[in-house]
């Protein structure tokens, strides 16, 4: 009987200061911890979906994102057939992209809110000029070019974005617009231009210019449509990041905003500068919100475009999510702070407080992603940051008994987070930094425990 209870008090007492034991047992603990840490994960995710949800509820209202293509000119062509002993007749449309195109102005930025989100919109105002040439066409089966019923189309992807009357000056003619397309196959929203009679001057440039005054939402882009495409934008956005087939020539980003200029020629896009009827380029259709999902001239078109796009830089969710990830790191180091306190300075730590402790640090997140939805992500950091090492130091102060362990592992908790805040705001070496850092930190971990006795600590305490 003697023999059994001394073997059970050796076995509790092996439990209670097995070193191996208590490493394993933190090592659970911090695997347990990552539950709440995805739960808290899954809350970011869910409040940039809703997030979202505001932005394209703005957006429907305000002006979706803005593609321009255009303007095209279309003649229609009368084509006679005979067949056996009759003849038919066949309407076709041959249509022209512009000679050269040229488009600028400016692209003014709004921040509206709906309810604590924010939502970035713009309003522009763009000048289009350029020219036309006609060449000859094959005349086999032409009954009849209709140069009375040519027109204009410009693709606008969003309509309700216009916010001026548009009028475009046609050789120096100034003609209405209406709304909506004849060429839904290759344009299938915008507005229509009826040309005057151009039989007499399809020798010479036929001239063009008109001003677009409209909204949009984060996005704007064009299509190189003209033999030569050349696009000058200005805005006092300081954050923008260029998009689709073509990057600027030349870009110019400061605080005070950004200038681009895109320089495009014909053989830098898949398509030629004028056919009559279908154009078929075999390519698989790419949906469009301007364009019509079922040609492969469509197709074409928009795979062609480019543009700039408004963003938030860095937004508030994608940094408090890429923070989440670091909870292992901010968890393990500082469980790894109350470890060796206990091994060294022989005080017990209980599981428990191991767990009240990771459980402060997972609340950090909490704090940061709630407050910043309300402020700037600094500040929201900043507040987050100094609750939860407060907490955690305040409590240590009666688990270590001494003051100046405290005032070590608050030193140590500024340095994990200070570290955390500045690879967060280094977005393109966050993976360099964090890797840097492991690497010390475990460096350092090596040297302060360099020359301690694992053995000979678990067989004294033992």
């Amino acid at each position: 009987m003697k023999t059994e209870t001394n073997l059970g008090e050796r076995v509790n007492n092996w439990m209670k200061h097995s070193v191996t034991l208590k490493l394993f047992s933190i090592t659970i603990l911090i695997l347990l911890l990552l539950i709440p840490s995805t739960m808290i994960k899954s809350i970011m995710r869910e409040r940039e979906s809703l997030s979202q949800e505001a932005i394209d509820e703005v957006s429907s209202k305000w002006a979706d994102r803005q593609e321009i293509a255009g303007p095209v000119l279309t003649i229609p062509i009368i084509y006679e057939y005979k067949k056996d002993e009759d003849f038919f007749e066949e309407t076709k449309y041959w249509k022209i992209l512009p000679e050269s195109l040229n488009i600028s102005g400016n692209v003014n930025p709004k921040s509206l809110r709906r309810g604590i989100y924010e939502i970035i919109v713009y309003e522009s105002q763009l000048t289009f000029d350029g020219t036309f040439k006609l060449e000859k066409l094959d005349s086999s089966n032409i009954k009849e070019i209709r140069f009375d019923k040519a027109f204009l189309t410009v693709g606008l992807s969003d309509l309700r974005g216009i916010k001026d009357q548009v009028s475009i000056s046609w050789n120096d003619k100034i003609l209405n617009v209406e709304p909506g397309t004849r060429i839904p196959e290759l344009i299938y929203s915008g507005f229509t231009i009826d040309l005057p009679d151009i039989k007499e001057i399809t020798s010479n440039p036929l001239e063009f210019n008109f001003k677009l005054n409209f909204q949009g939402s984060q996005n704007l882009s064009f299509t190189p449509v003209g033999s030569t495409t050349k696009v000058k934008l200005n805005s006092s956005w300081e954050s923008p990041s260029f998009n689709g087939n073509f990057l600027p020539d030349k870009r110019n980003i400061s605080k005070d905003g950004f200038t681009a200029e895109w320089h495009i020629l014909q053989l830098n896009r898949n398509y030629p500068q004028s056919w009559v009827g279908d154009l078929n380029l075999n390519k698989k259709n790419t949906a469009s919100p301007y364009l019509s999902p079922t040609s492969g001239s469509t197709s074409a078109l928009h795979e062609s475009s480019f543009g700039a796009e408004l963003i938030l830089p860095l937004g508030d969710y994608q940094k408090s999510m890429r923070s989440a990830k670091y909870a292992v790191m901010t968890i393990g180091l500082t469980f790894l702070i109350f470890f060796l306190v206990e091994i060294l300075h022989g005080r017990k730590i209980h599981a428990f407080q191991y767990t009240l402790v990771g459980l402060s640090l997972c609340l950090f997140y909490i704090l940061l992603i709630s407050i910043s939805e309300h402020s700037n992500f600094n500040i929201a950091y900043g507040i987050s940051m100094f609750s939860i090492i407060t907490m955690i130091t305040l409590y240590s102060l009666s688990v270590f008994k001494v003051k100046k362990i405290s005032v070590l592992l608050t030193a140590v908790l500024i340095g994990i987070y200070s570290f955390l805040f500045v690879t967060l705001q280094l977005a393109d070496y966050a993976l360099l930094m964090g890797s840097i850092g492991l690497m010390a930190i475990l460096g350092a971990t090596m040297y302060f425990t360099r020359n301690v006795d694992w053995y000979q600590i678990s067989a004294s305490k033992e």
